[in-house]
């Protein structure tokens, strides 16, 4: 048995915790939650928190690490990526399992993961973290793709794995990239499963102006890709509120980036479902739009919020911690508690992992040291000198 103690303990359970011992097991079980301080309790400055659950990222991209230049905005980034395909397969494979290790290292015990394809089955299998594959779909409105898609998707499905905690879905890529026959697969492939779903949300103004009035930068992009909008119909709505009449209110729905999105368009998801999770990627949406969500906009409607890192080729690394410490430098007003929250219990209830995310007797959330100064009780993540898995 281990005995720990820090500063404060943030177990998501109530009030953080003072002048508290955590007995964990070898395999990172809590044993014991207790109000003392023993002779052989390790001591540490800071904080002791739960695991941190990713609940946005793209494993299969690790390869393009450093390779698409910041700063582009997200339609040549996209651009980018499809253009990005010569890439020796044991190379995408050793970057693959170099960035499951970094974010377990990381102290990362929980992943929201989107998969195209297959490459990223081995390591999962093999992996220490627990992952929700969202097996991503799309066919960009063209009738040939919808058929491709429906023929090959249900093999990639079939070979991730859904075993020792693992869960895996289908999800819509982006609501300018999805037809409703492919919406129409998603909800009823998944009716049966007590799943989650994930989209890439407004994460640019051009989508939604695709969707209010079915022009702007978008009908460049698909031109640019050789496809055309014919059969698309502008919706005269925000892009969400078009995902909002498609998707299923009965799932936990994670709407990922959400940088445009209105105080008026949160309340809209929020009467359509209970289920409703947003997912905020900082160095993600800083790499590519150098721009930020407007945070205020959620907290006022106590929206539940969790966080991503998207992908290696979208940021400078995989850590929950150096998005924690982005959110406080750029929007400061976010209570240090509401972040450790967004980066724990939220995407583990987001994900259904209902196990993680809190700090309780019987269960093995993972612990985590963030090592900062606390002064009365009171500490600021940006300030913080490094973060540190204990199990």
């Amino acid at each position: 048995m281990n005995k720990i103690t820090a500063d404060v303990i943030i177990t998501n359970d109530g009030q953080p915790l003072t002048n508290t011992t955590i007995t964990y097991s070898a395999t990172g079980e809590i044993l014991d939650i207790s109000p003392d301080i023993f002779p052989d309790t390790r001591k540490l400055n800071g904080l002791l928190i739960p695991g941190y659950v990713n609940a946005h990222c793209h494993l299969e991209l690790s390869h393009l690490r450093g390779v698409i230049p910041t700063g582009t905005g997200l339609i040549p980034f996209i651009k980018g990526v499809l253009q990005l395909r010569d890439f020796p397969e044991d190379k995408i494979l050793r970057a693959i399992q170099a960035a499951d290790q970094e974010m377990y290292d990381n102290g990362i015990v929980a992943v929201g993961d989107i998969s195209n394809a297959v490459d990223t089955v081995a390591t999962k299998e093999a992996s220490k973290i627990r992952y929700h594959t969202f097996v991503e779909v799309f066919d960009l409105f063209q009738d040939f793709m919808l058929q491709r898609t429906l023929a090959e998707i249900q093999d990639i499905y079939a070979s991730h794995v859904r075993d020792r905690g693992h869960k895996k879905s289908y999800v819509p890529h982006a609501p300018y990239s999805v037809s409703d026959e492919l919406y129409e697969f998603i909800n009823k492939a998944n009716a049966e499963e007590q799943v989650s779903v994930s989209v890439h949300n407004q994460e640019l103004d051009a989508e939604n102006e695709l969707f209010m009035t079915g022009r702007g930068e978008f009908q460049s992009f698909f031109r640019d890709i050789g496809m055309s909008l014919e059969s698309f119909s502008p919706t005269k709505t925000t892009s969400i509120r078009h995902l909002l009449q498609r998707m299923d209110p009965s799932k936990n729905t994670l709407f990922v980036h959400n940088t445009t999105t209105s105080s008026s368009d949160i309340s809209a998801a929020h009467a359509w479902s209970p289920n409703v999770y947003w997912v905020t990627c900082p160095n993600a949406n800083l790499y590519i739009e150098n721009r930020l969500p407007q945070y205020r906009h959620f907290i006022a409607q106590d929206a539940r919020m969790c966080i991503g890192t998207d992908s290696l080729g979208s940021n400078w690394q995989l850590s929950v911690f150096e998005e924690m410490q982005t959110l406080k430098r750029y929007q400061s007003q976010v209570p240090d508690v509401d972040i450790i929250k967004w980066a724990t219990l939220n995407g583990a209830m987001a994900l259904g992992f209902d196990d993680l995310g809190r700090i309780g007797v019987g269960l093995t959330p993972g612990l985590n040291h963030i090592d900062v100064d606390v002064v009365d009780g009171v500490f600021d993540l940006s300030r913080a000198r490094s973060s540190t898995r204990i199990v």
